[in-house]
């Protein structure tokens, strides 16, 4: 996976562990010692997606636009990832392989890859923050806030 997949999947846990209340990027960064900057750009990737709602200004953050159980990993991983090609041969513009008319590597990656999908389909952000209070320690998240 990409930092940005990463991050994007931090802050929603961030966001989650902090449901009642909205947080602030750099609320995010702080928790896991991550660039402001980038977590800007995940952000409004968040918000794109509708995963996410923003307000600016003195009161603004982020909080969750819908509730944990109805945030799929799966489909999360697969809108915030621009590319899955596991080996150059499955890039669209990678180079012809030589071994390329009887490698079978190729349908393995493929396989795989359809296989850590399929396992990240069958859960949610719900699922992730079952131990919120851990997760709330962890991260520094005052029991108000949570």
């Amino acid at each position: 996976m990409t930092l940005h997949t990463d991050y994007a999947l931090r802050m929603l846990i961030y966001v989650a562990a902090r449901q009642n209340g909205v947080c602030t990027v750099n609320d995010v960064a702080k928790a896991y010692g991550l660039s402001r900057n980038h977590l800007l750009k995940v952000a409004q990737t968040l918000r794109d997606l509708g995963l996410v709602e923003t307000t600016r200004g003195r009161a603004g953050g982020i909080r969750l636009a819908k509730p944990p159980a109805e945030i799929a990993i799966g489909a999360l991983v697969r809108a915030t990832e621009e590319d899955f090609s596991l080996a150059e041969c499955m890039q669209a513009n990678g180079r012809a392989c030589a071994i390329s008319p009887a490698c079978r590597l190729k349908g393995m990656l493929h396989e795989a890859l359809a296989a850590f999908l399929t396992v990240l389909d069958k859960y949610t952000l719900a699922d992730i923050i079952q131990n919120k209070a851990v997760l709330g320690s962890l991260l520094r998240i005052d029991a108000q806030a949570a």
